[in-house]
């Protein structure tokens, strides 16, 4: 009989343990981004950060190529992964206190200042690479685009407003008709903003009038149209999180 007590107490501590193995894994599949990188796929990039899946490169008839998603996306209509200017990881939260170039504030900027009253002054206003999300996650010769390049992109293509699979966005139209899809992917500062209505994507460019922000494209729904679209370069303070297009040559 006390053998049988043994025996059964026994076989219920294995079985507490393999139910929480099995919680522990499913908690670790519930953070893994399995809708945006392909772990079979992805490789290193020499310095510790792991690379998605890098799109493919379109030829719409500009300086450079375009990528035909976000970085951290896994086709055209994902949004992907959202950065703050400078950092190549998403993470939870984007705002002054999580932000890797400030000690907490708008004014006490670390990297790429050019105003005393901003923090410290470097004079750098083009992202390095090692700072460059698309270059850290995707590797190769993708990089971020310049201000130039997004502007050429403003200035030289058609951007109309559409739905694709189901996802708002616009449809970018080249000079030689090649297209790409850029989704309204909105902000993440604590939560996300404007999901479906704006889209807002870095350029590498620091705003050097204000230290504390970085110049990308904006695009809006423009409900005073049939389904139009506003676009137009702009500037917004670095801490926030915004999409990733990349380019290459």
């Amino acid at each position: 009989m006390f053998s049988f007590f043994i025996s059964s107490y026994l076989f219920i501590i294995v079985s507490l343990s393999l139910i929480a193995f099995s919680a522990c894994s499913k908690d670790e599949e519930k953070t893994t981004p399995s809708s945006t990188q392909d772990s079979e796929s992805s490789e290193s990039s020499g310095d510790g950060t792991q690379q998605y899946n890098a799109g493919k490169a379109v030829d719409l008839g500009l300086s450079v190529k375009w990528a035909d998603m976000n970085v951290g996306a896994s086709k055209p209509e994902d949004y992907g992964d959202y950065f703050a200017w400078g950092e190549t990881k998403p993470k939870t939260t984007y705002n002054w206190s999580t932000y890797k170039w400030c000690e907490g504030s708008d004014d006490t900027m670390t990297k790429y200042c050019t105003n005393s009253s901003r923090g410290t002054v470097d004079d750098k206003t083009v992202l390095e690479l090692s700072d460059d999300a698309a270059r850290a996650n995707w590797g190769g010769s993708w990089r971020m685009p310049t201000y130039a390049e997004l502007n050429e992109l403003k200035t030289k293509c058609t951007f109309t407003w559409t739905t694709q699979n189901g996802v708002e966005g616009v449809l970018v139209t080249g000079p030689n008709g090649n297209r790409i899809f850029l989704p309204a992917t909105g902000v993440c500062y604590d939560g996300f903003y404007d999901v479906g209505f704006h889209g807002r994507y870095w350029s590498s460019k620091l705003h050097t009038g204000s230290s504390e922000c970085a110049c990308f494209i904006r695009f809006d729904f423009d409900y005073g149209t049939d389904r139009g679209v506003y676009y137009n370069m702009d500037f917004e303070t670095r801490d926030g999180g915004r999409s990733v297009r990349p380019v290459t040559e």
